[in-house]
């Protein structure tokens, strides 16, 4: 299961941690997998091309943590929107994605 961890202050996002596989299908063919890491990573590409130091992110074998935030409003918005689309996937796939 793709499990996200979201973490707030006050109404601003400060943390993502995204890990684990979906286990929908066979690596490399897993459509929940792909939907999740395409939603994610088009985000950090796209606040991280409005300002580049909106944020931090980390890739390990444990997953992917987006950490250090920015405040700023298009930042937020946009991190808004890829938490609402990681729940409309869990919403369709509720046995392969959970976020809280």
């Amino acid at each position: 299961m793709i499990k996200v961890k979201v973490t707030k202050e006050n109404t601003n996002y400060k943390k993502i941690t995204v890990f684990g596989h979906a286990e929908y299908a066979d690596y490399g063919k897993d459509i929940v997998c792909s939907a999740a890491s395409s939603i994610v990573t088009t985000t950090i590409n796209g606040i991280l091309s409005l300002n580049k130091d909106s944020l931090s992110y980390e890739v390990n074998d444990k997953g992917l943590e987006i950490t250090n935030i920015s405040n700023e409003k298009n930042t937020q918005t946009l991190i808004k929107n890829m938490i609402n689309l990681l729940k409309e996937l869990e919403k369709e796939y509720p046995t392969n994605v959970e976020v809280k």
